[in-house]
């Protein structure tokens, strides 16, 4: 078995899919490991690095033969050099990485025809023994570390309280919404750094979570629809129009809003309208972590940072890819996990009848196999 590791095609993606530490379990369970030079380079980790665990250096041509390869971002989740992957793809390789799947199942049919197994490793089962091949969990995280830091560097103000000859400096107000794994690592993150805290989501259930962080749960007199697996679902027009405006008055008093909600395969949902940014304060910022997906806030420009009635509003893209480091060593112990899951006595045997399998693979011997994809494409 033979497991080939190349360099992200997208010039803005600095991760690597694997990192050396996480090779020798892969070594163990019977594979060869070849990596295209340089592809670990812009997330720190040189060749020789690679070399002197076992994996064996070279060009990329070699790496896109082997028997799987990793990649950090492929088909939907890289559109722009989607068919130039696919012409690599063939009959029996195994292709791992996010792909964007419900959003772009487009290019998931197109790819099936080179007969190639695809996966998505956001598509892996929120599952008690599929905890530690979590990507998305584990990219979330880092994700809701940085945008706080984001965030503060963007306030006119200091986050913790200072009490100085010059006088007592009042902590900021900081409140994020949508407690999921970005939300709670935010609030976290927050509350270190000196922030009185407060977080909103539809989810009753999660007041306990941001309670136990030593933040202030927002409670709205609404009843939201709950999705499955540990994901949020979309809920209705007349819904959001409501939570609208019941947080807007919570927000004239905040300094930092960390938005966070997402629904995969969706456009995010706006939580933040134009009529609730004019009632925040001049100087306040707004960090919208599902600008990729649209953004939280209708001011939300992927990519950009605006200003409207005097709040900046940051709509950062791929925020783990700017901490390829630690976000590739993570990344990668979920790859070597999820490959670990597909290999009984040093074989590749996926067991269709695995739940982690049936979610997550996309096609298989030029078909699309996976429900959720099949759906989208009617």
């Amino acid at each position: 078995m033979i497991l080939g590791v190349v360099k992200e095609a997208a010039a803005s993606e600095c991760r690597v899919a694997l990192v050396p530490t996480a090779i020798s379990s892969l070594l163990k369970a019977g594979f060869s490991v070849t990596i295209e030079a340089g592809a670990g380079v812009p997330a720190g980790y040189l060749d020789d690095a690679y070399r002197a665990v076992g994996a064996t250096v070279v060009d990329r041509k070699t790496a896109l033969e082997a028997d799987v390869v990793a990649v950090v971002r492929y088909l939907g989740a890289d559109p722009d050099n989607a068919d130039a992957l696919a012409k690599s793809m063939r009959p029996g390789q195994i292709w791992i990485g996010h792909a964007d799947p419900l959003s772009r199942p487009d290019l998931v049919q197109a790819a099936a025809a080179t007969k190639a197994t695809l996966t998505a490793m956001e598509l892996v089962p929120r599952i008690t023994r599929a905890q530690s091949m979590d990507a998305l969990s584990s990219q979330a995280n880092l994700a809701g570390y940085k945008s706080v830091l984001l965030g503060a560097e963007a306030l006119d103000k200091v986050l913790p309280m200072m009490t100085t000859a010059a006088g007592t400096i009042p902590p900021a107000k900081v409140m994020i919404l949508g407690v999921g794994v970005a939300g709670l690592q935010a609030i976290a993150t927050a509350r270190r750094l000196g922030a009185v805290v407060s977080a909103y989501d539809v989810r009753p259930e999660t007041k306990t979570q941001v309670e136990s962080l030593g933040a202030r749960f927002v409670e709205l007199d609404l009843k939201a629809e709950q999705g499955e697996g540990g994901y949020a679902k979309a809920q209705s027009e007349d819904f959001i129009r409501s939570q609208q405006e019941l947080l807007g008055d919570a927000l004239a008093e905040i300094d930092i809003v960390i938005t966070t909600a997402a629904v995969p395969g969706r456009k995010a949902p706006i939580l933040v309208t134009l009529a609730m940014l004019a009632k925040m304060r001049p100087g306040s910022v707004l960090v919208d972590i599902a600008a990729e997906r649209g953004g939280n806030c209708e001011a939300t420009r992927p990519g950009e940072t605006v200003v409207v009635n005097g709040v900046r509003i940051l709509g950062p893209v791929n925020i783990p890819g700017t901490i390829a480091f630690h976000a590739s060593a993570m990344y990668a112990k979920n790859v070597a996990n999820y490959l670990l899951n597909l290999v009984k006595d040093k074989t590749l045997a996926p067991n269709p009848e695995d739940p982690i399998v049936a979610e997550s693979f996309l096609t298989r011997d030029g078909e699309v196999v996976n429900s959720r994809v099949r759906e989208a494409l009617v």
